[in-house]
């Protein structure tokens, strides 16, 4: 199992969803991913109704709602950072912004900064304390991958590479491809536990903003897009082979973008 305890800093190590109707997102992922909802400790005051979902007992991801007018039903991205306050100035003296932040998160959970990039991704930073990120990854019923749609893929490389040393490369393979890998200090992230970048994708309506795009492991493709459309979810990208597996993108039925993945990971070596 591809269990975790701890992230370094520079690697993604939670995500959740922020929904117009908690509940209604509990039973839909409860039945694609087979997940259970915990909510987080402390009073409702505290937790304002946020909480985790959980696989075979282990964290994999967060719920929490809507937590202010006009903000979109959306899956958010978190990257593991040392100081949050430092990153926060990086982001902004990148030509980011921070939208929310820094502040602390009860119960001494940790510090986080909500921030977007200058092409508009929004993503969130983290530096840890109780919370320590996703228990399990990289299996099916778990999160997986996180790929940035970006419209100026030179500028969103430039971004990053200043805030948190990352830098794109090609695959060796497809020098051409749209699709980029980040790197960090010259290796791949560990346990394939991978981000990627690119500037469309196959079936994405044309003008999605950019945004960072999560992807989650599921046994059948097919059988999850069926679900989510039966549940009333809308479905852009039929499932499509790619190196790693067969993945496919939808909305939920409260209308959060996600991305879904039937793994095929070749074995470490």
């Amino acid at each position: 199992m591809s269990e975790r305890t701890e992230y370094a800093p520079g690697e993604f190590g939670w995500v959740d969803l922020a929904s117009p109707d908690i509940q209604a997102s509990v039973e839909f992922y409860g039945r694609l991913m087979g997940w259970e909802h915990v909510p987080a400790p402390g009073s409702a005051e505290q937790t304002r109704g946020y909480g985790y979902f959980t696989y075979g007992g282990k964290q994999v991801a967060g719920v929490g709602p809507i937590m202010g007018e006009g903000q979109p039903p959306a899956w958010s991205s978190y990257v593991y950072v040392a100081d949050v306050d430092e990153t926060a100035a990086k982001v902004t003296a990148a030509g980011g912004a921070v939208l929310m932040g820094p502040f602390d998160i009860p119960g001494e959970a940790g510090r986080m900064a909500v921030c977007h990039d200058p092409q508009g991704a929004f993503f969130s930073v983290w530096q840890p304390n109780r919370h320590r990120g996703a228990e399990l990854v990289n299996e099916v019923g778990a999160w997986t991958w996180n790929v940035l749609i970006t419209s100026d893929l030179e500028a969103a490389g430039a971004f990053y590479g200043d805030v948190f040393g990352w830098r794109l490369e090609s695959r060796p393979e497809a020098p051409d491809n749209p699709y980029k890998a980040w790197h960090v200090e010259g290796e791949r992230w560990p346990e394939g536990l991978a981000n990627g970048a690119q500037t469309g994708a196959p079936g994405i309506p044309e003008g999605l903003p950019p945004h960072w795009q999560v992807y989650l492991a599921v046994q059948d493709a097919d059988r999850a897009v069926q679900q989510t459309r039966d549940a009333g979810g809308q479905v852009f990208v039929e499932p499509l082979k790619v190196p790693v597996g067969r993945i496919a993108v939808m909305n939920d039925p409260q209308g959060a973008a996600f991305a879904i993945m039937e793994p095929d990971f070749p074995e470490p070596r």
